[in-house]
């Protein structure tokens, strides 16, 4: 069986997204020391941080920092989150590479997250697209629509709401969109719909997505949405992260089953899978008594798969 070598990025968010729910402030040197190692694994992709307020995410409050120390790494590209666009032309002189403006299709989750409601949240993308565009920046602008499959605090959200939020994002001068399940109530079958719907609606600038493994479908939700002709993931080191403003948003995919399971199906990712379970254990370290998951670090990569190949396949 011959193997198909086309790429998938894993974007790595652990440093933003996987710090931001974590009471604990890692120092900026451990972080730097993250990133790093990350780099060093393949990882080409890496979100450092978020230009929110220091006072309500401390733990973030050296993003400037991170950004800055990332320029040196080759090939790699650094981006952030941004609430608004304050946290946007804070971004665009930090010169990150690209930024996420969060949008939630749950009216509740975006007033409790971002004080505004969804279509406040479109406005915004459209000053931060006039921002970007005035600086004369080449930085690329992400809406990234959350709570795409319901949400603890309202419950359904409607696909179609998802899809009008998707194409008012690129009317306002996003760059592209992703969908994010932000709490974990997606399943594979829902993924392959919406996925397929927002898909057929705005091509390839549907760019990526963003699934918590809170229910333990992470892996499963990520297939189907590879199915539906995504390439380009988000992953966080050991299963770490979740939203402060999402009760029970617990666990993000794990960056290393995640390679592991496209290596596995003959996916490159550019990242080396021995070195990111060396990753994971450094940040293990760092984190102490803080709850860590994911599966391939228990098991350990499979005795056949170097007689395989790299990709786990025989001819």
């Amino acid at each position: 069986m011959t193997a198909r070598k086309e790429k998938i990025i894993i974007r790595e968010v652990s440093l933003r997204d996987g710090l931001q729910s974590i009471g604990r402030t890692v120092p900026t040197g451990q972080k730097l020391e993250w990133l790093a190692a990350a780099h060093g694994a393949g990882v080409r992709e890496i979100e450092v941080g978020s230009f929110v307020p220091a006072r309500l995410l401390p733990q973030l409050a050296d993003t400037a920092e991170l950004l800055r120390a990332a320029r040196a790494f080759d090939g790699l590209q650094a981006s952030v989150l941004i609430p608004n666009l304050k946290g946007a032309e804070r971004a665009l002189d930090a010169g990150a590479d690209l930024m996420l403006l969060p949008l939630s299709a749950s009216l509740q989750h975006s007033l409790a997250n971002l004080r505004k409601t969804p279509d406040e949240v479109v406005g915004e993308m459209a000053r931060i697209r006039a921002a970007r565009d005035a600086s004369g920046s080449r930085t690329l602008i992400e809406g990234g629509i959350g709570t795409a499959f319901g949400c603890t605090l309202q419950g359904y959200v409607a696909p179609d709401e998802v899809l009008r939020l998707a194409q008012a994002l690129l009317d306002a001068g996003a760059d592209r969109i992703s969908l994010a399940d932000t709490v974990g109530y997606a399943d594979p079958a829902r993924v392959a719909e919406l996925f397929g719907r927002v898909r057929a609606a705005v091509g390839d600038r549907l760019h990526g997505a963003h699934f918590h493994d809170t229910r333990g479908l992470g892996l499963a939700n990520t297939l189907a949405a590879l199915q539906a002709g995504v390439r380009r993931f988000d992953a966080c080191l050991a299963g770490i992260g979740g939203c402060p403003h999402a009760p029970g948003a617990s666990g993000n995919v794990s960056t290393e089953d995640l390679a592991f399971m496209l290596d596995s199906m003959g996916y490159e990712t550019g990242i080396d899978l021995e070195r990111i379970l060396q990753v994971r254990a450094l940040v293990a370290g760092h984190l102490g008594d803080v709850p860590l998951h994911g599966a391939l670090w228990r098991a350990g990569l499979p005795k056949t798969r170097a007689s395989a190949g790299a990709n786990g396949r025989t001819a």
